[in-house]
């Protein structure tokens, strides 16, 4: 699958070529007639250029190689360094952007958490400087006409998209409460020559530059949109079951999808088209999740097993631990991530270790009515500010939780809780951490096992007060 991105052997250049200067024996050089002068000057021209040609084929064929590789391609040892040149301009410029120039403490600093992040060895400590919101933080929009099923907030932080089972998806601006777009849908069907969804919308994501969103549900189908244009690019099709999560690997266009098929696809947006399927779950995929390196997780359903894939070495590493149905699973960082199963349980993992490092019960019940038909409350959702220590999650009681990890992620401790009536379908961070965005409905995303009445489907935007200050260690 790798060979798929590389560029081909043949390809390189540096090749040999085929034969090259030779020098002609026996070959006399006569002298013209000292009274054509023209001839004289010509003929010296002539000669001065057969004896770089004499030159140049005295050299070793390898040397002359070498110097033509030189001229053509740069080494390595220049490719690292203007490389590193043109990261460290990166750097400067984002660092300067508010007009104050960078100092070298600066940068190393942002090199050294680089390099952490990198390794999945970064760890901010930010959970600490949260505090509870008051009523006042937390922001309601409503428009889907059914219960909402997932949601995902752009790069820039001003739009928030959600996907519902009424097979639309939308598009908010997050300062407005406004709606920008709906990408239409239908269950039976939408207009000629439109694009759009007819079956329930499952998952939603977007790439980490905004410029593609991705949608997928119960048509089994995936459509790709412009973050920016908001038009129809493409449609992939492929599963065979509807399409229940979607990630993208960060810094890239490669897409990850799951599905009831009990698949994991993986698709490049740059040429859009199909890449590989991953086997190995038992039952249906319920969601995937992916950072920076090709290394997706994804959360099983009745299978209780949760996959770390291992795309280039084509291998697979398998979690236990929960007792129930898996619902959610995020990345904290490369190396941690964290689940959410119908269990009640939270459970945090480290991927060199097979079984959870701490797990803890969603414990209170509260914020819906009281009703014999609800069950003990399922964990429906997870999220996680990426490296750092400060983790959501979302339940089917109606409550929002921040939880802090603790050193080495070896404990998680309450931070609040904020009261959202219904159940939380998904949950996702902003980048900066400011706020987070809550998928509320009247029913789980993927069924109708009970109904709360009396809630409304919408987006919750929790804003979320902060200290300044914050603190990075490595694990």
């Amino acid at each position: 699958m790798s060979s798929f991105f590389l560029p081909s052997k043949g390809s390189r250049s540096g090749a040999k070529r085929k034969g090259g200067p030779t020098k002609t024996k026996g070959a006399k050089k006569t002298q013209p007639p000292r009274s054509n002068a023209k001839k004289v000057s010509t003929l010296s021209e002539e000669i001065s250029s057969d004896s770089d040609v004499e030159s140049a084929a005295k050299k070793p064929h390898h040397v002359r190689e070498e110097e033509d590789a030189a001229e053509v391609e740069e080494t390595a040892a220049e490719k690292r360094l203007r490389l590193a040149k043109e990261y460290l301009a990166r750097l400067e410029d984002s660092e300067t952007k508010d007009g104050e120039a960078a100092d070298h403490d600066t940068i190393g600093q942002r090199l050294k958490e680089d390099l952490l992040e990198q390794s999945g060895r970064l760890q901010k400590k930010v959970a600490h400087l949260y505090t509870a919101p008051d009523a006042s933080a937390i922001r309601f929009f409503k428009r889907h006409q059914l219960p909402l099923t997932c949601v995902a907030i752009s790069p820039d932080e001003k739009y928030v998209y959600s996907g519902s089972k009424d097979c639309t998806v939308t598009k908010w601006d997050i300062e407005t409460g406004k709606t920008q777009v709906v990408f239409v849908g239908h269950h039976k069907g939408v207009p000629g020559g439109v694009a759009g969804h007819t079956g329930q919308v499952l998952a939603v994501a977007v790439s980490s530059d905004g410029k593609y969103v991705a949608t997928g549900g119960q048509d089994k189908v995936i459509h790709i949109w412009d973050g920016s244009t908001n038009l129809h690019v493409h449609t992939f099709r492929g599963h065979n079951q509807p399409v229940s999560g979607l990630a993208f690997q960060r810094g890239t266009h490669q897409l990850f999808s799951c599905s009831f098929d009990r698949t994991i696809k993986i698709w490049n947006l740059n040429e859009m088209v199909y890449v590989e399927t991953l086997f190995g779950h038992q039952d249906s995929v319920a969601a995937v999740d992916c950072m920076s390196k090709e290394r997706p997780v994804t959360a099983g359903t009745t299978d209780r097993t949760l996959r770390v894939w291992k795309v280039l070495e084509e291998s697979q590493l398998v979690f236990n631990g929960h007792r129930s149905s898996i619902d959610c699973v995020k990345m904290i960082n490369e190396e941690h991530f964290i689940s959410g199963s119908q269990d009640g349980t939270l459970a945090l993992w480290s991927i060199v270790k097979k079984k959870p490092l701490v797990t803890v019960h969603h414990v209170e019940r509260g914020g819906n009515p009281p009703d014999h038909e609800l069950p003990p409350p399922w964990v429906t959702a997870v999220a996680a500010l990426p490296n750092t220590d400060l983790i959501a999650s979302g339940a089917s009681d109606g409550h929002v939780r921040l939880w802090k990890c603790g050193d080495a992620f070896r404990s998680l401790e309450p931070c609040f809780s904020v009261p959202l009536p219904g159940v939380i379908n998904a949950l996702a961070f902003s980048r900066s951490g400011s706020y987070l965005v809550a998928a509320v409905a009247q029913e789980h995303r993927f069924g109708r096992w009970w109904k709360v009445k009396g809630v409304r489907n919408g987006v919750a935007i929790i804003s979320l007060p902060r200290q300044c200050a914050e603190s990075m260690t490595s694990i």
